[in-house]
């Protein structure tokens, strides 16, 4: 066994962080400023496949684009690095939930403004309405939240897994 230090103490700092924003992901993150270009992007994306999927796109996408670095450093073999951002995967789900918790109230402020003034749209009130479960916002919200926060427990697993027991002695 060849326990990486450094490694070790930066998985512990960084999953610490991160179950932080689990706990309290309505405190936001540094990473949210990175989440929004990418969201954003994604209702472009994903504009060709209708309005439903356009609008489901920016969330669809701000996950998508992590997961895809993570399949990366696995296809790599480089299972600490995958581990460390399967973290942002987690946030971007919680990020997310964030969003889709606040489909009724539509309080949060969004590009255009104020979910309730003139001209902004709210995504996830769309979503839920069209899927006939906006009366059920807490639930599909709780489970977002779940799901992000089971990834960042998943990740800080597998990081302190791949510190103490690494795989390539070149990750990361």
């Amino acid at each position: 066994m060849q326990i990486s230090y450094p490694k070790l103490i930066f998985a512990a700092l960084v999953c610490l962080y991160f179950l932080s924003i689990a706990y309290h992901p309505l405190g936001g993150s540094f990473l949210d400023l990175v989440d929004l270009p990418i969201h954003e992007t994604g209702h472009l994306l994903f504009r060709p496949f209708g309005e439903f999927m356009m609008i489901a796109g920016g969330s669809l996408f701000q996950i998508i684009v992590p997961a895809v670095f993570v399949g990366y450093f696995i296809w790599n073999e480089k299972y600490y690095s995958a581990a460390i951002v399967l973290f942002w995967v987690g946030q971007s789900i919680l990020n997310v939930f964030v969003y889709a918790n606040d489909a009724v109230v539509m309080q949060i402020v969004l590009l255009g403004g104020m979910t309730g003034s003139e001209g902004s749209f709210h995504d996830w009130n769309y979503m839920l309405t069209e899927t006939g479960l906006i009366n059920s916002t807490r639930t599909v919200a709780n489970v977002i939240r779940l799901l992000g926060t089971l990834t960042i427990i998943a990740a800080g697993i597998g990081a302190v897994y791949y510190s103490i027991y690494p795989q390539d002695e070149t990750d990361l």
